[in-house]
């Protein structure tokens, strides 16, 4: 790791704290002795002699080569991303979804099975059965929350363990400790998507799991203005990742990696603002009488509140909202909101609201979404930064109508 701001000092990473690497980890200073992380928006690299050329493209010589799979902004990403996870190394992706296909592409062959949460994203779902099926990879899904199903879902060809957790969007948790014991008894990988807790709230890799995935789209940019992903683990796994990204090109660009470096520097104060507001609201919404229930870790009634205090640092911002009346009624408080956000992507700065069922999930059939639990009545509420009050007032124009 190229940590410029730390070396000078004659500091590792291991000796300052998450707000600190969020902010100083990864930039290695040029020529020019910049105070802020530039950004390389170069397609390739020159060399001084032919054979300087080819020690970089043999790997005999650490350098770049082409911005594909080696370039500076990026890696100042990469190295930021794992000193905050507290982790060997870091690979970049242009997605998400494309940090969870490099994974699993790199790690797993034709015959070999993942156990995975039913809960997960809708496209990841259809990422492992639909896309993964085609190569020979069989998925079988569990419910989240139930190790026993876990551990008879695994058998010798069981190769990856994949859950999102708290799990979108019904903030249902997975018992990380629990589950890396259970992959590693059967010699093989846990990756958990850290979506939405970031390395903020919580850490995978120190509970066991050996793989992070994150969707960089969401909270580690935190306003909504580009696609990236990660995948973060040790060297030896993350070189295999690499490879694929190298070769199949499924690369971030040093643009998005310089926004979401910037995103970075502000996460740990934007996530404490965004879990307060959602705690608050996540009462709000539970005495509300037009509301059957509110999926949210952060309350007392929710079954896992004790595992969420005993993993993670806060609760999220991500809240599971059930209106009463069905999809009419639930449509009604969406088209009744004149400040959120009708959209489905989450981690703004600004409140967003979706109605899962026809948007997130809906492309999965009527028997995968009730094994996900996302029933007709649900509303994911993605709280934001502003002012609660006004949060408040624009779901209570819908809310009330219903009550009344």
């Amino acid at each position: 790791m190229h940590d410029d701001n730390l070396s000078r000092a004659g500091l590792s990473r291991d000796e300052l704290g998450l707000e600190t690497l969020a902010i100083r980890a990864g930039h290695l200073r040029g020529a020019e002795q910049e105070h802020g992380e530039p950004i390389y928006t170069t397609s390739s690299f020159v060399y001084g002699s032919a054979a300087e050329a080819a020690a970089k493209f043999g790997g005999d010589e650490a350098g770049n080569i082409y911005s594909r799979f080696t370039n500076p902004t990026v890696r100042f990403f990469e190295e930021r991303l794992a000193a905050m996870e507290g982790s060997e190394r870091c690979v970049a992706t242009s997605s998400g979804m494309a940090a969870i296909m490099s994974t699993v592409l790199a790690l797993l062959e034709s015959g070999d099975e993942i156990v995975a949460s039913r809960s997960i994203f809708g496209s990841s779902v259809s990422l492992f059965t639909k896309y993964f099926g085609k190569l020979g990879i069989t998925t079988r899904f569990v419910e989240l929350k139930d190790l026993d199903a876990w551990r008879e879902a695994i058998t010798p060809a069981t190769k990856l363990l994949f859950a999102e957790t708290p799990s979108n969007p019904l903030s249902e948790l997975g018992d990380i400790k629990a589950l890396a014991a259970l992959a590693h008894e059967n010699d093989a990988w846990l990756a958990i998507d850290n979506c939405f807790c970031t390395p903020a709230l919580q850490r995978p890799l120190t509970l066991g799991a050996d793989i992070v995935i994150h969707s960089a789209t969401k909270y580690l940019d935190g306003q909504g203005r580009t696609l990236g992903g990660a995948v973060v683990g040790s060297s030896s796994l993350m070189e295999e990742v690499y490879g694929v990204v190298r070769t199949c090109g499924p690369c971030l660009s040093p643009f998005n990696a310089w926004v979401f470096l910037k995103g970075l520097e502000t996460l740990n104060i934007r996530m404490e603002a965004h879990c307060a507001r959602a705690l608050t609201l996540a009462h709000w919404l539970e005495a509300h009488p037009a509301i059957e229930r509110v999926h949210y870790s952060g309350l007392e009634s929710h079954p896992q509140h004790e595992l969420a205090k005993a993993q993670q640092k806060a609760f999220g911002a991500v809240l599971g909202v059930v209106v009463k009346g069905g999809r009419e009624a639930a449509w009604s408080v969406v088209d009744a909101t004149r400040i959120l956000s009708i959209t489905g992507n989450l981690g703004d700065v600004k409140t967003t609201i979706t109605h899962p069922a026809t948007t997130t999930h809906g492309r999965l059939s009527d028997e995968q979404k009730a094994a996900a639990g996302i029933e007709e009545g649900l509303l994911r509420i993605a709280v934001g930064l502003e002012d609660l009050d006004d949060i408040k007032r624009d779901l209570a124009r819908g809310l009330d109508r219903l009550a009344s």
